[in-house]
């Protein structure tokens, strides 16, 4: 057969691929996250401490740095539904943002001297419960950029996946946090990320097999 027939036949089939409507998107994904908010909030669960603890610059620490990891990987894993983007180097630069969020946290968690020692701030129990609510809290968000993901032609669907999971993990977190009794910079780096981290690698391993094009 020769070589031009033989090409034909196989793209006879495809049809091309919108790019993503990146703007539109990070639309809905906030409109989805502030509806998650006020619902959430609506339950009753906004800590009861606000006003005190908005005085406080590791209060500050928490909320900002969530936010900013939330908005830098919502646009990293929007970017990455563009076939001709590559997530990997945004990736990089996004780890290396919570790294500084982590530096400085752990800065913040110098000066303040609780005198507690660390099993104590852990605080298992209601660790857990951020596990379990920080989860509820992301779910949404993952299946609407798996939507999203599959209208879109991601070519390097870990790396896209990775950067969906990061998205709604540290959406959920902030959403969370407003509910969160505790700014104990050691306890939220060791339940945030664990809860995260989580998040993250169950997007990396099941958003692949259910976003290919």
């Amino acid at each position: 057969m020769p070589s031009d027939l033989l090409i034909d036949r196989l793209v006879d089939g495809l049809r091309p691929t919108r790019r993503p409507a990146t703007l539109r998107q990070g639309a809905v994904l906030l409109a989805l996250a502030g509806v998650e908010l006020a619902g959430f909030l609506s339950l009753g669960t906004l800590r009861p401490d606000i006003a005190t603890a908005a005085g406080l610059s590791v209060f500050w620490w928490k909320m900002g740095g969530l936010a900013s990891l939330a908005l830098a990987a919502t646009t990293v894993a929007l970017r990455s539904f563009d076939p001709l983007s590559s997530p990997r180097s945004e990736l990089r630069r996004w780890m290396a943002v919570l790294a500084g969020v982590f530096v400085l946290g752990w800065v913040l968690d110098a000066g303040s001297q609780p005198g507690l020692g660390l099993g104590a701030r852990l605080m298992w129990q209601m660790g857990i419960e951020c596990l379990t609510v920080m989860t509820i809290l992301s779910t949404p968000l993952v299946l609407a950029l798996l939507l999203m993901m599959r209208r879109g032609a991601p070519t390097d669907l870990g790396a896209s996946a990775t950067a969906a999971g990061a998205a709604a993990a540290t959406a959920g977190a902030f959403i969370f946090a407003f509910h969160c009794p505790s700014d104990d910079p050691f306890y939220i780096v060791f339940w945030y990320t664990l809860g995260c981290g989580a998040i993250t690698m169950l997007s990396r391993a099941l958003l692949p097999r259910l976003a290919r094009w």
